[in-house]
């Protein structure tokens, strides 16, 4: 029988966000499911949206034996600790190495993993498998697809395969994938050619979603670009908040020559360059966007949706700035909801006051975001949770969700979901469990970028976005860059990076 080991590990970095993710934050593992070890890892990453959950389920359709360590995922964050990688990194390399006879290796990983005391978290784990495993086992990944991959990622794996979707519904598609590569692999015992090119700009979070121009269009042509001379070709937009060399977008080809592989990802990279203008549209500022919301929605007949962009906890803010509902609050915005601000104490102090009572709190911003603070109001307690619910919609994909004791406030015309936990607001049900029903309202304001567009589209009459104050600034050309590769434009037609003096005689060579 086929003996293949599996794990997990995804973190996506935001180097420049306030709060860095410990073990503790993996253990919980935010909105992803909580940690696992062993055989609880094969009951747990089961019909979930996970791209280990695809592998899993692909695996044993083949028929093979499955030989699983870890699965530990955070929400996106400043640097893992030297202590969380270390540990997880620990336990997933000595359960391949205590494994016994193996005939491949699969991990699930983001690709944008920065850690305390590494900056390529991936291409670390990859070299320590391969020091495990040797050079001829067959080691294929998968990978988000906000993915900063780099030159020691493609050098380690057979393969690497993304999501194509922004927001993320194929992350077990994307595990299945893996499975009929790795197939391929096991049955031809031929390994492929490689290329792999990095791209010359950075593209904002909030202008790579796939279901708008021009990524759907991209990823359209991705998909007819496959055939059997090129069985596996992928995309990254990239992660553009990581502040170390390779960060930045990327593509990937696999070819049965190296010609193959090399015209694939050179007519792609070429495709993608010649879509730089249309990386781009329209953010309002807070007020901005929630009069034109409040207008928008006297004839509306569904809720006018609005990305809280800036303070996205999938892009490692802390989902507690307050930028957004003061500003629906100042504008006296009715039948509206704001989700979800994360803020414990707050959400204790309801829980202590009960249902239908008024507290006086310092809701939100102790992230210490510049611009931001601690909105002092007083609110009415109108329900209370313990934050255990399932999010059944396309993003989630049916995920036990923890968001820890909850409240729905209210103050004048506007609601507020408060939780214990931070998880970006990307399913409906992270509205509806705390009593506020997200197809009644006027206004809904998601902190979230893109990802909430799975399930929220459907229901929205308009889409809009709003830069308040937040860890993920919209235009990436703001952010305090130190470490990039010499030239990379900061945003698509931005200006290039020049590398601070006492920095440039350590930057390392493109691969």
């Amino acid at each position: 029988m086929t003996r293949i080991a599996v794990g997990g590990f995804l973190h996506e970095t935001n180097t420049f966000a306030p709060t860095k993710a410990g073990y503790a934050d993996f253990v919980h593992g935010g909105g992803w499911p909580a940690m696992t070890q062993g055989a609880d890892v094969l009951k747990t990453l089961r019909n979930i949206n996970v791209g280990l959950s695809g592998f899993v389920g692909a695996a044993e359709a083949q028929a093979w034996e499955l030989v699983p360590t870890i699965f530990a995922a955070a929400s996106p964050s400043a640097h893992v600790t030297e202590d969380a990688y270390e540990r997880i990194a620990g336990v997933m390399v000595d359960g391949i190495r205590n494994a016994g006879p193996l005939d491949a290796v699969y991990l699930d990983l983001h690709g944008a993993m920065v850690a305390e005391h590494l900056d390529d978290g991936e291409g670390e784990i990859l070299a320590r498998v391969r020091a495990v495993i040797g050079n001829d086992l067959p080691l294929v990944v998968s990978l988000d697809l906000h993915a900063n991959v780099t030159p020691e990622m493609v050098e380690r794996a057979d393969a690497l395969i993304a999501y194509r979707t922004y927001p993320h519904t194929d992350m077990a598609d994307t595990g299945r994938a893996a499975a009929r590569h790795l197939a391929q692999l096991l049955k031809t015992r031929k390994k492929l050619a490689k290329a792999f090119r990095q791209l010359p700009f950075l593209i904002p979070i909030s202008w790579q979603c796939s279901s708008d121009q021009p990524a759907m269009g991209i990823y359209r042509k991705l998909a007819a670009m496959q055939n059997e001379a090129v069985p596996t070709l992928s995309f990254c937009p990239g992660f553009p908040a990581a502040d170390f060399f390779h960060c930045g977008p990327s593509v990937f080809a696999y070819g049965q020559t190296q010609t193959d592989a090399d015209k694939a990802a050179d007519k792609l990279a070429a495709l993608i360059e010649s879509h730089e203008n249309d990386f781009d549209g329209r953010i309002y500022s807070p007020d901005e966007g929630v009069r034109l919301a409040m207008e928008l929605a006297k004839t509306a007949s569904k809720p006018i949706v609005i990305a809280d962009t800036q303070d996205n906890p999938g892009a490692g803010g802390d989902s507690d700035t307050t930028g957004m509902l003061r500003a629906l609050v100042r504008n006296k915005a009715t039948r509206a909801a704001i989700g979800a601000i994360y803020d414990p104490a707050s959400a204790r102090a309801a829980h202590a006051a009960g249902v239908g009572a008024t507290v006086k709190l310092a809701l939100g911003g102790k992230s210490g975001i510049p611009g931001d603070a601690p909105y002092q109001e007083t609110f009415v307690v109108e329900k209370l949770s313990d934050g255990q619910f399932v999010a059944p919609g396309p993003y989630y994909g049916g995920r036990d969700m923890d968001m820890g004791p909850s409240a729905a406030l209210r103050i004048g015309g506007v609601r507020v979901v408060v939780s214990s936990h931070k998880a970006q607001l990307a399913d409906q049900s992270m509205f509806r469990y705390v009593g506020i029903e997200p197809t009644a309202q006027a206004i809904l304001v998601n902190k979230s970028s893109v990802h909430f567009r799975a399930d929220f589209e459907p229901i929205a009459a308009t889409l809009l976005i709003c830069a308040a104050p937040g860890a993920m600034p919209a235009d990436s050309s703001t952010l305090p860059w130190t470490k990039l590769r010499p030239g990379l434009r900061l945003k698509p037609n931005g200006p290039a990076f020049v590398p601070p003096l006492k920095s440039r005689s350590h930057s390392p060579a493109i691969g």
